[in-house]
C-alpha cells in the first residue's frame, strides 16, 4: 500500500506529533510506501522559505530522504482539471492545492493521509485516511 502524506500530516511529523509519527512507523515496517505529494513538497518549501525555521526545515530535508517525492504526469493535470470541474459544478470548490494533491492520488491509487478529510470526501475515487 502506497500513503501519501498531506501537509499537515509532515507538519505534525515536524512537530513531533507522536499519533503521526507512531502510524509512519507501522506503516513502514508493515513494508508500505510513502510519498510526498510534489505541491506537499512545495507548499512546505515556500513555508519554510518565507519563515527561516532552521530546525524543521533540516528535518524536513531527512524526512525527503526516506520518503518518494511524486511528480505530476499529464494524466494527473488531466484529473485535476476533471476535479477542478467536478467540485465547481457540484457547488463545493475547493481551492487548487487541494485539487492537485487529489488528482496525483487519485491516479496513482495513494492513499492520502490528511487531517482534513472534509476537504477531500466529496473527491470521486480519492481514498482517504486520518492519523490522529
Amino acid at each position: 500500500m502506497t500513503y501519501a502524506l498531506d501537509t499537515n500530516v509532515i507538519s505534525g511529523w515536524l512537530s513531533r506529533n507522536m499519533q503521526i509519527i507512531e502510524k509512519l512507523s507501522d506503516a513502514l515496517r508493515q513494508g508500505h510506501t510513502i510519498v510526498i505529494p510534489p505541491v506537499v513538497y512545495y507548499e512546505l518549501r515556500r513555508g519554510f522559505k518565507h519563515r527561516a525555521v532552521p530546525g524543521k526545515e533540516r528535518a524536513f530535508a531527512l524526512i525527503c530522504q526516506s520518503c518518494e517525492i511524486g511528480e505530476m504526469t499529464i494524466a494527473a493535470w488531466e484529473t485535476a482539471a476533471d476535479i477542478y470541474a467536478q467540485t465547481r459544478k457540484a457547488g463545493f470548490p475547493i481551492d487548487d492545492g487541494d485539487i492537485l494533491i487529489s488528482a496525483f492520488c487519485v491516479v496513482n491509487n495513494y492513499i492520502l493521509i490528511t487531517y482534513n478529510t472534509r476537504h477531500f470526501e466529496r473527491i470521486e475515487g480519492l481514498r482517504l485516511g486520518n492519523w490522529v
